[in-house]
């Protein structure tokens, strides 16, 4: 299974992961600060800044897109719920 390192600035940690994961699933696992409001109906909680290796995350959903427009969000903004590692990228919470 491929492997990708996946840094959280926030805490100074950088993680092998397994290709293909949401960052958010990692981010839960590490207690980093990227928080999230989906299960309780709050989209767009989970916005993380890219601070590396944008182009090593999966291409944004028409659904992501529409959320990030929403919060007006900058080109480095991701939402960490799906957005998946497909390489090594740095992220922090937005």
């Amino acid at each position: 299974m491929a492997k990708a390192n996946l840094t959280f600035a926030d805490l100074d940690l950088t993680v092998s992961v397994p290709v293909g994961v949401r960052v958010i699933e990692i981010s839960e696992k590490v207690g980093s600060g990227l928080i999230y409001g989906c299960r309780e109906g709050d989209c767009g909680t989970c916005l993380m800044k890219v601070i590396s290796g944008a182009d090593n995350l999966s291409t944004p959903s028409v659904v992501e897109e529409k959320v990030l427009r929403d919060n007006h969000a900058g080109r480095d903004t991701r939402l960490a719920c799906q957005a998946q590692v497909l390489g090594d990228v740095t992220v922090k919470p937005a």
